[in-house]
């Protein structure tokens, strides 16, 4: 091993790991900021009625600009995807930043999500082509901690920004990280060359994106509208309208956890999705169940970004230690690790702050070691489609299971259950998902773990 491929920070990757990191950490920022300016702007652009489709739109936008980009690499190089995608997301900031009325900040959204998508694809891209795979498990490491640590900060920050001056500030304080980032990124995106595919044109892709984003569009809807009727109508059309083009756009087997990386892109979107919408609604129990305050339930939710930031760190230094030979067994670890959140409703304070150190763990595990396995199984010239499905599942996946707990909530509620006891159901709901994800941990093929060629894994595709 030469020593320039020792750290992601030597000369050779030290611009674009710097860049990658700031990409990421903007995108984090801005989505966990929303959530906490949320309803000042609701309330400032008289848009109540119209307040949750800040969220969805964003959702939404970002499954096409995720599934449409990672076609577009594969046939052409990240670089150019990567400049119209910062492009897209710095027009949805000034947008939101200016915005006059709720449509507009919808609108916002809208190329926020498709920009955000379509960023984070190409960074995974560049992860894969630019990084030899003893530095992958490091990189993407940095990439979740990264992506955490705005959750440690950026409510408290956002909120002061809002308090003081106005929320119109969180989106113009964003603009100077993206260009930071593309300063420094840009370059080495240009040297980045991928093989070609010689598949037919992506036309058919793009229809299958666009039927998927109307199909969960309606599945979220009739989820707001449960248990009437007409929302469980909603509720079946959307699904069909998400299973059709879902068995076309990922893997073949993805949906039945076949081995291989049908099994780690399943084991990933089910483990991500039950920890992303677990974390939503332990606070709404911390609060309304257990009566603390939001500021201290916002303290102990970042316990977990803490605990993920630090094994996300070491587990790369584990990897390089056994050579990625233990990268199996670190996830279906961190998964089994992610099932100590789910009975936080029914225990006291001091064992959920205990149950989210552990949970950040889990999490610190399974998520970058999962990133790391799915690059070793790309083979050549699937670098973009395979960034596409892992920014895929940690984006839709997540999504749809937060919409599907929230009717779980209400429909509890309309059936004369408390609150404690719909979030028990609702946690319930995220075991299953954290069984199933280990079950498909178990189907992810041995092969391309921790035996990696070298002659043909992590030698970057770089053209100088």
């Amino acid at each position: 091993m030469s020593s320039n491929h020792q750290s992601i920070f030597s000369p050779r990757y030290f611009a674009l790991s710097i860049g990658i990191i700031l990409s990421v950490m903007a995108v984090g920022f801005e989505g966990l900021s929303v959530t906490t300016i949320a309803p000042s702007i609701a309330g400032d652009l008289n848009g109540l009625s119209l307040f949750g489709w800040i969220f969805s739109t964003y959702l939404l936008a970002q499954i096409i600009g995720t599934l449409v980009v990672g076609r577009i690499i594969d046939k052409r190089g990240p670089a150019a995807p990567f400049t119209y995608a910062l492009l897209l997301f710095i027009a949805g900031l000034v947008a939101a930043a200016t915005a006059g009325d709720m449509y507009i900040m919808i609108g916002s959204r809208a190329l926020q999500g498709l920009g955000a998508g379509a960023m984070m694809t190409c960074v995974y891209t560049a992860i894969s082509l630019s990084y030899p795979d003893e530095l992958r498990a490091k990189i993407l490491g940095a990439f979740g901690t990264a992506y955490v640590l705005p959750s440690m900060l950026g409510p408290y920050v956002a909120g002061l920004i809002a308090d003081q001056w106005s929320w119109r500030f969180v989106f113009w304080g964003i603009l100077p990280v993206l260009f930071v980032s593309a300063v420094l990124s840009l370059p080495a995106f240009r040297k980045l060359k991928v093989q070609q595919t010689g598949e037919a044109s992506g036309s058919s892709s793009t229809w299958m994106a666009l039927l998927l984003t109307m199909g969960t569009g309606l599945f979220l809807v009739g989820l707001s509208m449960l248990p009437s009727m007409i929302g469980f109508v909603f509720v079946m059309i959307g699904l069909v309208g998400m299973i059709i083009p879902l068995r076309q756009l990922l893997p073949k087997g993805t949906l039945t956890l076949r081995r291989g990386m049908p099994a780690i892109l399943a084991t990933r979107g089910l483990f991500f999705a039950a920890y992303a919408s677990t974390q939503n609604f332990l606070v709404l129990a911390l609060i309304d169940v257990k009566g603390i305050t939001p500021s201290q339930a916002g303290l102990i939710v970042a316990s977990a970004a803490l605990s993920w930031c630090i094994i996300a760190y070491v587990q790369g230094r584990w990897d390089a230690a056994d050579q990625g030979r233990g990268r199996h067994m670190r996830i279906i670890l961190g998964v089994f690790l992610l099932a100590i959140v789910f009975w936080i409703p029914v225990v006291s304070v001091a064992v959920a702050v205990m149950g989210q150190i552990i949970a950040g763990v889990g999490i610190g595990l399974a998520h970058p070691v999962s990133g790391v396995v799915a690059f070793s199984q790309a083979g050549e010239g699937g670098a973009g489609q395979t960034s596409a499905n892992l920014q895929f599942a940690d984006s839709f996946t997540p999504g749809v299971v937060i919409g599907i707990g929230g009717s779980i909530l209400v429909v509890c509620q309309a059936a004369g259950m408390s609150l404690q006891s719909g979030l028990i159901v609702a946690m319930g709901f995220h075991l299953l998902l954290i069984v199933i994800s280990i079950i498909a941990s178990t189907r992810i093929s041995q092969q391309s773990i921790g035996n990696a060629d070298p002659k043909k894994e992590g030698v970057p595709v770089i053209v100088h």
